[in-house]
């Protein structure tokens, strides 16, 4: 049996992540988020919802979520004779959107360094992410 290792120095809330927004972080939300930020004069619903692979009610539900919390507008018009939603990030939801993904990416470099400082001889990139998955949970 191993002893588990302590780390004496680390500063508290090292990996405590605060950044990684939970309006955000919702798998729907955050594919919503990425195909906006993409398309910065937004979206059409119809376009939105098939770049996702929700349903109308799913993505309604999520847009309604990230516009009550500023992330996003919806506009509601018509081309032609015809009613179309336009969802289009805000420029606050752009600022917050960066913001998380700069955390998200420093939850990556920590997992990729603690895997690498393992021992394992894994490295970082692919090798450090299989490495990761191929980790069994500590009993």
């Amino acid at each position: 049996m191993t002893t588990p290792e302590r780390e004496g120095d680390g500063e508290p809330g090292r990996f405590a992540y605060e950044g990684l927004d939970r309006v955000i972080h919702e798998k729907a939300r955050l594919g919503i988020l990425t195909s906006l930020i993409a398309h910065p004069k937004g979206l059409v619903f119809a376009d939105l919802k098939r770049l996702c692979g929700l349903t109308d009610g799913n993505l309604s539900r999520h847009l309604q979520v990230l516009s009550e919390a500023g992330l996003v507008e919806i506009l509601k018009g018509y081309e032609g004779n015809r009613p179309q939603t336009v969802c289009r990030i805000t420029p606050s939801g752009r600022r917050r959107f960066l913001d998380y993904l700069a955390v998200l990416e420093q939850v990556v470099r920590d997992a990729a360094s603690a895997t690498a400082g393992a021992g394992s001889g894994a490295g970082s990139g692919i090798a450090a992410r299989t490495k990761l998955a191929d980790d069994p949970a500590p009993a």
